[in-house]
């Protein structure tokens, strides 16, 4: 983001100080919208370092306090010590200082922060978080930890002055290249990032600190941005609606142009699984829906699943997991199919599963996707995938584990950890959790913004694996990128999972009512 700034100015002649200006301006629009579209009469604390990020603020409060705002700006530090752009805009508040609204007070230690604190009324109704952007690079100094700290508990709920917290770039505290936070850091309601999202607005943990985020424009060309070599993206809503646009219903579709998909799942004491991913996937736009179970399972699943879902029967060992043997039975039934899936409620503790899975996905005919028990059978995996006949694998952060086959350091930096594995194995890899990541082949990482814990629970795993499936269907029979397609699927079955928690609430709500969810989920994409 730097040298976008920086080509900013260089290469197409925009000034430093005018991107600071509108960035601003900017934070401001969003701040007058969250405060009811007007900021007359309101009180407002600007918490600014010395830096850039402390001169957005100090431009900011001269903005607001045009508006009618009162603002007490409090500059951690001396105005004689900044620089540049930041040092004409504090100067500018200086020179404003008790004439529209604009209070500025010099705070370089914790001393002058005591006093300033102590005879304060502390009224305000939203508080500005200036002190740090996207420089900072380790945890903040002692006294700076302090002011964090009590910036966050006077903040917290209840107080007896609601207000909203809200930072500039970035949550001052965290490291803006990483989702892992150093320590103490500002708890935001709201950040107003610039040009584009930083890696700690949107991986989490760190995400989890900013409140709703903003991304807003400040003049930098889209050509600067998509000529960037960051291959780590934010899914949008715009890229699932373009997705619905390239499959849309048109007057001659009909089961095979929608897509047929073929699930080898379930076993006589996890019919469920199957049950709850066949249905997601009818309820994802495909055309046609198979699934191959034990045959101890059969009637359980046929009778709970939809009743446009085919069901058949196969061999099952003396536990009731499909065996090897049925291995040419599935060869014939997913003949026709634009896709394969193979895990939910397999059962991997009979060593025939694992026979059974690798030979399907060594023998594919279509793409295949991986899930649950699927997944527990190759692990730690030793199979490539090819661009012909993509393998895509869902694990939770548990398989991932058993895939890697072996510790836990890896998980320090998950971006790397999806990356490196996609390219290593060929695969496409959905690491779902908080903050879910899609990762391909070529390097593509792209952060899921949608969905909650209360995914967590039982059952979604299936529905998410049913819904990918279907969408997977879908773009092979259409012919459409599928690491898009995979983008588009986590995006909506992750907001398919917020209206369920809107509706219901986390506490109750379950993974069918995320699939009953879809139809919303479409609806609100695309408008």
């Amino acid at each position: 983001m730097r040298e976008v700034d920086r080509l900013t100015t260089e290469k197409y002649g925009i000034p430093s100080i005018l991107l600071m200006e509108n960035a601003a301006h900017a934070a401001a629009r969003v701040i007058t919208e969250k405060l009811g579209g007007s900021v007359a009469g309101k009180s407002f604390l600007i918490l600014c370092g010395k830096g850039n990020n402390g001169g957005d603020g100090a431009a900011l409060a001269r903005i607001l306090a045009v508006q009618g705002a009162f603002i007490d700006v409090l500059l951690f530090g001396k105005i004689r010590d900044t620089k540049g752009n930041a040092k004409k805009n504090f100067e500018m508040c200086s020179k404003l200082n008790g004439s529209i609204g604009i209070e500025i007070f010099e705070c370089p230690t914790r001393n002058k922060w005591d006093k300033f604190l102590y005879s304060a009324s502390q009224d305000w109704d939203a508080v500005v978080d200036a002190i740090f952007g996207t420089g900072l690079t380790r945890p903040l100094d002692v006294w700076l930890w302090n002011v964090v700290h009590h910036i966050n508990i006077i903040n917290e709920p209840p107080t007896p002055f609601p207000r909203i917290c809200v930072s500039i770039d970035v949550p001052s505290g965290l490291n803006a290249d990483s989702g892992k936070p150093f320590g103490e850091n500002i708890q935001a309601d709201l950040t107003v990032t610039f040009t584009a999202p930083k890696p700690a607005n949107v991986l989490a943990p760190a995400s989890g600190f900013g409140g709703e985020l903003v991304v807003a424009n400040i003049g930098s060309p889209q050509k600067l941005i998509d000529d960037a070599p960051s291959q780590l993206f934010l899914a949008e809503r715009k890229d699932v609606k373009d997705w619905l646009e390239e499959t849309k219903f048109t007057g001659d579709s009909h089961k095979t142009t929608r897509g047929r998909a073929i699930f080898i799942a379930g076993s006589r004491n996890m019919a469920g699984a199957a049950v709850l991913a066949a249905n997601a996937a009818m309820r994802s736009g495909v055309g046609l829906i198979r699934v191959a179970t034990a045959e101890s399972a059969q009637n359980a699943v046929s009778s709970h699943a939809y009743p446009e879902v085919m069901v058949a029967g196969l061999p099952e060992t003396s536990g009731g997991a499909i065996s090897a043997e049925a291995f040419e039975k599935i060869v014939e039934l997913s003949e026709k199919m634009h896709v394969v899936s193979i895990g939910s409620g397999l059962s991997s503790s009979e060593e025939t599963t694992k026979t059974l899975v690798r030979r399907v996905v060594e023998n594919r005919k279509t793409p295949v996707v991986i899930d649950a028990d699927g997944l527990n059978a190759l692990a730690p995996l030793d199979l490539k995938g090819t661009d012909e006949l993509p393998i895509i694998l869902t694990p939770h952060v548990g398989e991932m584990k058993k895939l890697l086959g072996d510790d836990d350091e890896k998980f320090e930096d998950r971006v790397r950890l999806v990356r490196e594995f996609a390219a290593k194995h060929h695969v496409f890899l959905i690491l779902k959790g908080e903050r879910s990541l899609i990762a391909a082949p070529d390097g593509r990482v792209v952060v899921n913004p949608t969905g909650n814990s209360g995914l967590g629970r039982a059952g979604n795993g299936d529905t998410l694996a049913g819904i990918v499936t279907a969408f997977v269907a879908q773009a092979v029979s259409m012919k459409i990128d599928v690491f898009e397609t995979l983008v588009a699927a986590v995006y909506t079955a992750g907001l398919a999972g917020d209206i369920a928690e809107r509706k219901f609430g986390k506490r109750v709500m379950t993974a069918s009512d995320v699939r009953d969810c879809m139809a919303d989920a479409f609806r609100e994409i695309e408008g």
